[in-house]
């Protein structure tokens, strides 16, 4: 019997959703953060969706959130001119890093002391965490604002892209390796360090590149423009969301479309694979998010499916949480907090 898929969906957000970020699985589990054009950046259980808290303190659109792998840290980059590293525990704002333009990308080394930011003033920083009074290495030579920056190759270099190109640049020498041109605008980028490879939308299309190289490996085309795409842990499906409300799944391997889900009311803008692979998180211009099973059906978080003999029910777990900006209220009561995590940081 087929089983019909059945998203959760996580309100709280007043704007769209454009960008997100899972951490790495902790002893407590995983978590996810959004940013959105609010302002206010949000945490969540990651299998759940449940709210655990807001960041404040941006005063303007958020752009880029992220999480270092055990999600004790988070940032975010804003319009505000500033990107800001925060205790994801606490909820406090640790370290304010002001630009001269609006920033787009942020993300940390593998051992959270580095943070690589990029925006619209053309240029990639490196700042060093433990010393954020001082001036950041600054590494020129893209030619328009950049949309993505990410570390790649165990730190040892750095991926980025602007409007249609995609550089490679060494750490070491703080020089470009490689650049490549695409057809159209680039707009989501993702690094899968298991296997080096680069996944990059543009247009319609889903291309995939050797992070240590950028050759081309293959590419897909989907039905509609593209704002978004992220590969399976087991490099077995690939999902994408974009301008026709729908979100994608497709085999690795062939290419071939396997499932194609509406849940959102709006463009998608942002999508990303849970760390253990069972499932995938969307961000959108109608200001959810939404978490969607890898395998439909498969009893996992809130999604439940029992097995009376040869009858299949499907339970879809609950409503999510009703979300205003001085509590938080969630019909989980199974929901596991760690001990040292307030489960609201307002």
């Amino acid at each position: 019997m087929a089983m019909r898929q059945t998203p959760l969906t996580c309100s709280g957000h007043t704007r769209p959703v454009v960008d997100l970020a899972f951490s790495d699985i902790t002893p407590y589990g995983y978590f996810l953060i959004s940013a959105c054009k609010d302002g206010k950046p949000m945490l969540r259980q990651g299998d759940t969706g449940d709210w655990i808290g807001t960041f404040l303190g941006h005063k303007g659109a958020v752009w880029g959130a992220t999480l270092n792998r055990d999600a004790t840290k988070a940032a975010t980059a804003a319009a505000d001119f500033t990107a800001k590293v925060w205790d994801a525990v606490s909820g406090d704002e640790l370290i304010t890093l002001a630009h001269k333009h609006i920033v787009k990308s942020v993300n940390f080394t593998e051992d959270s002391n580095y943070l690589l930011t990029g925006g619209q003033d053309k240029l990639l920083r490196i700042y060093d965490l433990s010393k954020p009074e001082a001036e950041p290495q600054v590494v020129s030579g893209h030619t328009s604002g950049i949309k993505k920056a990410l570390w790649s190759s165990d730190d040892k270099q750095i991926l980025s892209a602007d409007d249609k190109t995609l550089r490679l640049w060494d750490r070491n020498t703080m020089t470009e390796v490689k650049a490549i041109n695409v057809a159209m605008s680039v707009s989501s980028m993702e690094y899968v360090p298991e296997g080096e490879i680069l996944v990059v939308t543009y247009g319609r299309t889903i291309a995939f590149h050797s992070a240590e190289t950028l050759e081309q490996i293959k590419s897909f085309e989907a039905p509609a423009t593209v704002n978004s795409a992220s590969l399976h842990p087991e490099k077995e499906f690939i999902v994408a969301g974009g301008e026709d409300f729908k979100l994608y799944k497709y085999d690795y391997n062939t290419g071939e479309e396997l499932e194609s889900y509406k849940g959102h009311f709006g463009p998608i803008h942002c999508v990303r694979f849970s760390p253990d692979g069972e499932l995938y998180a969307s961000g959108s211009e109608d200001g959810t998010l939404r978490l969607w099973q890898t395998t439909v059906g498969k009893t996992y978080g809130l999604w439940k499916c029992v097995v009376p003999g040869k009858n299949f029910v499907y339970i879809f777990g609950k409503t999510l949480l009703h979300h205003n900006l001085s509590k938080s209220y969630t019909t989980n009561s199974q929901l596991k907090v760690r001990p040292a995590r307030v489960t609201s940081f307002l």
